[in-house]
């Protein structure tokens, strides 16, 4: 008998990566989200579910017979949101996991893997940090996703054993990544990208495919069940090396020159004052300024080493196939 996985967030950025990944793998999927999939996103055979994780009574119809729930909905981050998405951000990043997860222990289902993030440490700060560190979380959406994964950490079944599993994802990318990879890649792509700072800080990075093989394996692996884990590609690189990867993987010459850090932040923060004084939004802040030039080094070796994950892609495979899928579908 097929065991059932209901995907919450199903048609989000890498909800459809995850989808495929476990209907291949031979699970039967429920996808279950607030928008209609538009048409081929899903293979024909999974079910498709509308429904809000806020909406107690559509969450716990969708869990007849689910086994197992991969928890991807949330709304994802935004670097200083108004109270007014404040509310909204923790309506559905901490009420709807704990309306998921009540309902789950209710339907006596076997795992919930939630799709967290390793902005949950903050800055490595010249260090490499991994499931043991100290969590730091220095955005409103970070500190949303960590209030989060107590709430699946802290789900038991009714033998009292722990059903919860936490992937903390690094910078995901893939053809449907939005937000600040997106536009790096259209800007390298048009010839209008300029660095600041040296690009010596670091970044943990997935790609999608890689990420959607983690999922599987969180919610397959008996080792799972309570635990947190680090989903990475399993190396640390630079801004500078990034830049370069995608540069080459579009076909053209790495950007040779960059704005020095200190001047631009300075600038970006008078703007942002002036800006503030007449009531506007600056086009440039200063938390961007630092979100771009932060250093972020997460090791991703326990699960590796607990689950048998091993990336399939490096930094060069991983962006060459983006880029093209990217230009077959038009997103550049």
């Amino acid at each position: 008998m097929e065991r059932i996985v209901l995907v919450t967030g199903a048609t989000g950025v890498i909800g459809p990566r995850v989808v495929h990944a476990l209907y291949q793998a031979g699970y039967q999927i429920c996808a279950f989200s607030v928008d209609a999939p538009t048409a081929g996103i899903f293979p024909q055979n999974v079910e498709v579910l509308l429904g809000d994780v806020t909406d107690k009574a559509a969450v716990q119809s969708a869990m007849h017979g689910v086994d197992a729930i991969v928890h991807l909905a949330a709304l994802l981050h935004i670097v200083n949101p108004p109270p007014d998405l404040r509310e909204k951000c923790e309506r559905i990043n901490v009420g709807g996991t704990a309306t998921v997860v009540d309902a789950a222990v209710k339907a006596g289902v076997n795992r919930v893997v939630l799709a967290s993030t390793i902005a949950v440490y903050g800055p490595s700060d010249g260090k490499i940090l991994n499931e043991d560190s100290n969590t730091h979380p220095d955005t409103f959406y970070a500190k949303t996703k960590l209030a989060a994964e107590k709430i699946v950490l802290n789900a038991r079944c009714a033998d009292d054993l722990p059903i919860g599993t936490v992937l903390r994802f690094g910078a995901v990318y893939g053809s449907r990544i939005k937000g600040n990879y997106q536009r790096l890649v259209k800007a390298l792509a048009r010839g209008r990208f300029m660095g600041v700072g040296d690009g010596s800080n670091r970044r943990t990075l997935i790609y999608d495919k890689d990420l959607a093989r983690a999922v599987m394996l969180a919610v397959s692996h008996h080792a799972a069940a309570g635990q947190i884990f680090n989903v990475t590609d399993g190396r640390f690189h630079t801004l500078r090396e990034i830049i370069a990867v995608i540069s080459l993987a579009l076909g053209r010459i790495p950007p040779r020159y960059s704005l020095p850090l200190k001047p631009v932040r300075w600038a970006a923060g008078l703007l942002e004052d002036a800006a503030r004084v007449i009531g506007r939004q600056s086009p440039i802040a200063r938390a961007t300024i630092d979100k771009y030039t932060e250093d972020i080094a997460v090791s991703g070796d326990k699960i590796r080493c607990l689950l048998g994950f091993n990336p399939q892609y490096d930094l060069m495979s991983g962006w060459r196939e983006t880029v093209e899928d990217m230009r077959q579908t038009g997103g550049l």
